[in-house]
């Protein structure tokens, strides 16, 4: 059985917006723009998500809410703090807690953590997420507690730049 993992770096934000914290950054008009481009594509493409789970800055919740409208997805909706200014071994334990019936999952989180956990679940190499890319990596596997360093095969890469 495969599992599929798609993590979605947020759109965009607006730095001069905002309360002044970190997590309060709004999207903006250029990350709105990528967010439901993303969302439309993904859902052309027949890949949306079973579940998607997103960080809790506004940012992130944000990107997922505008891409899942634009795409019409279906798909349950979460949102948790594990997954803001999140450590690897956070991101797995979101992963690890996914239920089983999920085949296809979606986190929505942020830079230096996006880019190290595509690697980390590659087992090697390089990859850079840039705003609103979305990455997903395949797994042969039955249960997401399985999900593992270098179990994972980077199936697609997609930057809203070719899109948009």
């Amino acid at each position: 059985m495969t599992k599929h993992l798609i993590l979605f770096r947020h759109g965009k934000s607006d730095w001069q917006a905002g309360s002044g914290r970190d997590r309060d950054r709004p999207v903006a008009e250029r990350g709105i723009t990528a967010a439901k481009t993303m969302g439309k594509l993904l859902a052309a493409a027949g890949k949306v998500p079973d579940l998607a789970i997103t960080s809790s800055a506004v940012r992130a919740r944000t990107t997922l809410e505008l891409a899942a409208e634009a795409g019409r997805w279906p798909c349950p909706i979460k949102v948790t703090d594990d997954l803001y200014e999140a450590s690897i071994k956070q991101v797995l334990e979101v992963v690890h807690q996914v239920a089983d019936h999920h085949s296809s999952v979606m986190l929505v989180g942020h830079q230096p953590t996006w880019s190290d956990a595509v690697t980390y679940f590659m087992g090697g190499g390089a990859v850079q997420m840039p705003t609103a890319v979305m990455a997903c990596l395949a797994f042969e596997v039955t249960t997401w507690a399985q999900v593992e360093y270098g179990r994972g095969t980077l199936v697609w890469l997609l930057p809203p730049r070719l899109f948009v």
